[in-house]
């Protein structure tokens, strides 16, 4: 029934296609575990290729054992397998960084140099339905825009790696509940390792899963996950919608662009609402640099401020690698590389 549900999520999203070659995510959990199974029973229909991408960070005794567990999955199955050893906590310390962070950025490293080795195209990670609630619930206590009311989004194009454009990330099970994820593997008998980190609360993500969720549902929502699914969806609707507006405003207030600079018309920015001016600031600056990472929310009230008090011997750096400012009527977005 599972495989099932998981191929209607891919067709009806169009996230997989023939000859597609897909670096799978696993951990050795349950999520990850049934992605890979669900995938390669369906690889032939599909008429796919499938690689695995596993990650042993060295954290706890149980490492080994999980990644001697998804070698052997693969060994049976004659699905490639690679392996990255880390020291993530050690890493960590020494970048200063968390240990959930540093271990994502691990990952997607990683995912992307497999990627590259096995000429795959498509990259798929075991995000669920649950997984996104949790996500929703993060960024709404961040204090989120539409855009963090989104989720994780089913699929993604990457933005920032060597492979932009060609490389996309999707999540076959974002529409599959956790319990429906562990009642296939108990009738598969996958017999997945439990991570026990999951159910201690040290990060936000396990006490929002093991604390705050179970409160909510047993205090004022017993469906709370399927209904912060349904904001996500509608949220999507309403992003999808304003992006397409922010396209066609971009297009007609570009005076030039090139590699290294793009200018805006500034009497015709100045008359647009906020909200657009906020998400065309967002966009010029990703089309100039290829990324947003590290723009806030007083980064962009300050542009918007520029720009209506027109001031020609000013500029404004948001980050390292872009340079902002207005001159003779026009908005100058520029690299500083």
């Amino acid at each position: 029934m599972l495989q099932e549900k998981v191929l209607n999520t891919i067709k009806e999203n169009n996230l997989i296609q023939k000859n597609d070659k897909i670096v799978i995510g696993v951990s050795g959990g349950p999520d990850s575990m049934c992605l890979l199974d669900i995938l390669y029973c369906l690889k032939d229909d599909l008429e796919i290729d499938l690689v695995v991408s596993h990650i042993n960070h060295g954290i706890r005794e149980e490492a080994e054992e999980e990644t001697k567990y998804v070698e052997e999955y693969c060994n049976k199955k004659n699905i490639p397998f690679f392996v990255k050893r880390v020291n993530v906590k050690k890493l960590a310390d020494e970048q200063k960084l968390g240990t959930e962070e540093m271990g994502r950025n691990i990952r997607y490293n990683f995912f992307e140099e497999v990627a590259k080795i096995a000429k795959a195209n498509k990259i798929a990670t075991a995000h669920n339905l649950n997984d996104n609630a949790e996500t929703i619930l993060m960024n709404i206590m961040r204090g989120t825009s539409i855009s963090g009311l989104k989720g994780i989004e089913i699929s993604r194009n990457n933005e920032e790696s060597e492979a932009k454009n060609k490389l996309t990330y999707v999540r076959p099970l974002r529409e599959c509940t956790r319990e429906e994820i562990e009642e296939y593997c108990k009738q598969t008998n996958l017999n997945p390792k439990i991570d026990k980190t999951n159910l201690e609360n040290i990060y936000t993500r396990n006490k929002i899963r093991n604390k705050l969720i179970p409160y909510l549902k047993e205090e004022f929502n017993p469906n709370i996950i399927e209904s912060l699914n349904r904001l996500s969806n509608l949220a999507k609707q309403d992003e999808e919608y304003f992006s397409e507006i922010v396209k066609q405003k971009y297009e007609s207030l570009k005076i030039g662009e090139n590699e290294k600079e793009i200018i805006l018309n500034l009497k015709e920015f100045n008359n647009l609402p906020k909200v657009i001016k906020t998400r065309l600031i967002l966009y010029t600056i990703n089309k100039t640099i290829g990324t947003t990472q590290g723009i806030q929310k007083i980064n962009i009230e300050d542009i918007i401020k520029l720009c209506n008090n027109n001031i020609g011997n000013k500029y404004l750096t948001p980050n390292k690698n872009i340079k902002i400012f207005v001159r003779k009527g026009k908005i100058f977005f520029t690299t500083k590389s």
